[in-house]
């Protein structure tokens, strides 16, 4: 009944409307683009080696099946996350970037940058692609002339840069994060299918452990929404000031630490770098001598599930932290506060503050990162308990996390736009 009531609420609101009406608009451009085919491939061979290739599979869903379609939006927005990381890593360790990021203007700096570099990553990503398609001797894609490579080559890239334009459009209009938006509307877009394959495939033997599934999917949901939501209130209270006949402040409030802030940003990232090692170890194995047996041992690799577990274990716990370290700043809070007269009670304005922020946050930070790296690699653990006749529940985890993290990011924003327009009637 409450959801009915806030989709009236929406719909009555024209600005919000206009708004959630023009962000469905660029999904089905974006649904559209992902079934318009480079030419000179066979696409029938293509299905049939991502449907034998777990790790280009897993690339292939986040970018809605675009790379089985070999599409010219085929890329997704792999290239501008990692142009992302760059410069994030690049704004913590060269000081000049710093310096550059606390300027007024100095974000819009960064993000132009990033779109700059992500021309060439897209440019560098498509001849990768096209040449590991061309090594695998399955007739995927024949032998091209300078025109083609250079006409396959401008598409993909300008299909990356048209995906990165929708998604900075989405990002305008605040009704959640354009990014994350695209890759949510790409995993959702393979659930039909998904679905049909395994009613394609089912035999009464399976049903046990598909319940079970279901069942650990709906706790899995339970959890994230609990994870998410969760947060540490730090009191905070505010001097009592006089000026002139009036008494101002005396009051207390909370200052809320979410246990996990980094949201789904650090699977996202940690997905865009555990791709690369396997990627590129295929390029190299079909080659000869000594580069082909390196690259065939890091393919081999990444296909243990064990040490490929790890792996992208360790980079979504790592990247939770750097994202927080990131998008979170307990001197510029400590400031803030000192500046409108509020403290913490028992703790010093100031310094203190500041390091006292920081120690509760990598407190409650820990549980928010185990958390998001277990349910990414719960997946792999089940397959494994279940046998390989579920291989696509290697990406399941990961992907209910983001499709539930960005349905919430989403909804929050929705309702903040709807409350602000009834203090405005008000």
């Amino acid at each position: 009944m409450k959801a009915f009531e806030k989709l009236t609420k929406v719909w009555k609101i024209k600005e919000l409307r206009n708004k959630i009406l023009f962000i469905l608009a660029l999904l089905v451009v974006f649904r559209f683009a992902a079934h318009i085919p480079i030419p000179g491939v066979d696409v029938e061979n293509l299905r049939n080696f991502f449907a034998s290739n777990e790790i280009l599979g897993m690339l292939n869903v986040f970018t809605g099946g675009a790379m089985t379609n070999f599409s010219v939006v085929m890329l997704g927005l792999g290239p501008y996350i990692t142009a992302s990381i760059i410069f994030q890593l690049l704004t913590m360790v060269v000081p000049q970037l710093e310096a550059i990021q606390k300027e007024p203007d100095g974000q819009k700096k960064i993000n132009q940058w990033t779109r700059y570099l992500c021309v060439p990553l897209a440019i560098t990503q498509s001849w990768a692609t096209i040449g590991l398609l061309q090594k695998t001797g399955q007739g995927i894609v024949g032998d091209l002339t300078t025109l083609e490579w250079v006409t396959s080559i401008s598409l993909i890239t300008g299909g990356c840069i048209f995906l990165m334009w929708i998604g900075e459009l989405i990002s305008e209009k605040k009704v959640g994060n354009g990014v994350s938006l695209l890759i949510f509307a790409g995993i959702i877009a393979g659930i039909p299918t998904a679905i049909q394959q395994t009613f394609a495939t089912f035999d009464m033997s399976k049903l046990p452990v598909i319940i079970g599934f279901l069942v650990i999917a709906v706790i899995t949901i339970v959890g994230i929404v609990y994870i998410t939501e969760a947060q540490r209130k730090i009191p905070i209270s505010y001097a009592r000031q006089i000026r002139g006949n009036r008494v101002y402040g005396g009051t207390t409030s909370h200052l809320p630490l979410k246990i996990n802030q980094a949201g789904v940003i650090p699977i996202i990232f940690a997905i865009s770098l555990v791709l690369i090692p396997p990627i590129i170890g295929q390029y190299l194995a079909s080659n000869e001598g000594w580069v082909g047996a390196m690259g065939t041992y890091v393919v081999d690799l990444f296909n243990n599930q064990w040490f490929y577990a790890f792996i992208y274990f360790t980079l979504v716990v790592a990247f939770t932290y750097f994202y927080t370290a990131v998008i979170f700043h307990p001197d510029q809070i400590a400031e803030n506060l000192q500046k409108h007269g509020g403290f913490i009670p028992g703790i010093r304005p100031g310094k203190n503050t500041a390091e006292y922020l920081h120690k509760i946050s990598n407190r409650i930070l820990l549980t928010g990162a185990l958390f998001l790296g277990i349910i990414a690699i719960l997946p792999l653990i089940l397959r494994g308990l279940a046998g390989g006749g579920f291989a696509s529940l290697a990406i399941g985890g990961t992907s209910l996390l983001i499709v539930v993290s960005v349905a919430i990011e989403t909804v929050k924003q929705i309702d903040s736009q709807i409350t602000v327009r009834e203090y405005e009637n008000l």
